[in-house]
């Protein structure tokens, strides 16, 4: 289960829907719809996980909600 923050939003420049994490850095991924952006990223995010860990690299424990000011 995936347990990290997702931003879902609409891109006018690349005509679809981003989906970033942003307590992975870079990790972002994009669909047609909402729900394919979501998908998407769930792929992307084990991926990023899974390179970490290959490469030793820390893997930030997920926060859940991200306050912003």
């Amino acid at each position: 289960m995936i347990r990290y923050e997702v931003i879902l939003y609409w891109s006018d420049e690349d005509s679809a829907f981003i989906a970033e994490v942003p307590e992975l850095p870079g990790c972002m991924a994009d669909g047609q719809t909402y729900h394919e952006a979501l998908e998407n990223v769930e792929v992307t995010i084990q991926e990023w996980i899974d390179t970490a860990r290959e490469l030793g690299r820390p893997i930030p424990q997920p926060k859940g909600r991200l306050l912003y000011a």
